[in-house]
């Protein structure tokens, strides 16, 4: 353990990084994508650092051969990443459907999910997913016990993309632990799903399962994914 930074080999060419509970990964200047920590889980399987494998890494290691990645995220013990070319692809455990393949099968390697070239960001809550496509469009799935998919309903898990509402002007999505955040394109900021220590920001405690926007100003511009553990979330505005 370590109480200061401590910088991650002597390389000059990150540009993306992203962690879950316990590993990480990374997107180079030149378009690869590392990982490295936790390979397996405590429930079994993994596959999170999309080695192929279920091992473990303290090193980064590079994923596949690909120099396309761009937007990289991670949840619990699943990862996911977009391509510059607008492809979606997910790997890791999928117990609750958070990898969208449709089934609850733990993939070891990247999958694309789907066929679609038009995503523009994703992001990972402990085991669910968001992401927002190029049309603006808001899509979530896996699991949906508190309503944090804001699909209005709380019980029911989705294990492939599922859009929430028909607005085009979702921007950035942000996975909390089993909450949500999102930005809308207005600068307008909405959350949904478990809100018991009040992290949606909406001055009570209670649960939503459809966005419900965060007070009523317009300038906020970045979202950062909470903590697993302590169901936090940093906003910024601008």
């Amino acid at each position: 353990e370590y109480s200061s930074p401590v910088q991650v080999g002597a390389l000059t060419t990150w540009s993306k990084p992203a962690c879950g509970l316990s590993h990480c990964i990374a997107v180079k200047t030149d378009g690869t994508l590392w990982a490295w920590g936790r390979g397996t889980t405590p429930l079994g399987g993994g596959g999170q650092l999309g080695q192929g494998n279920t091992t473990n890494y303290s090193s980064p290691v590079q994923i596949g051969g690909l120099t396309t990645w761009s937007k990289p995220a991670c949840g619990n013990y699943a990862s996911a990443a977009i391509t510059t070319d607008g492809k979606l692809y997910a790997w890791g455990y999928n117990a609750q459907g958070q990898l969208g393949q449709g089934n609850t099968t733990s993939y070891s390697s990247p999958v694309q999910v789907g066929a679609l070239t038009t995503w523009a960001d994703v992001s990972m809550g402990d085991n669910h997913t968001l992401a927002v496509k190029t049309d603006g469009t808001l899509w979530t799935w896996g699991l949906n016990n508190y309503g944090q998919l804001g699909l209005s309903n709380y019980t029911t898990p989705i294990n492939s993309p599922v859009q929430v509402g028909a607005l085009t002007t979702w921007s950035k999505p942000a996975g909390l632990r089993v909450s949500s955040g999102v930005l809308k394109t207005d600068g307008t900021l909405w959350g949904m799903g478990w809100n018991g220590y009040g992290e949606l920001g909406t001055g009570n405690t209670a649960t939503y399962n459809s966005p419900v926007q965060v007070g009523a100003l317009t300038t906020w511009s970045v979202i950062a994914q909470g903590c697993n553990r302590f169901y936090q979330a940093a906003i910024t505005k601008g």
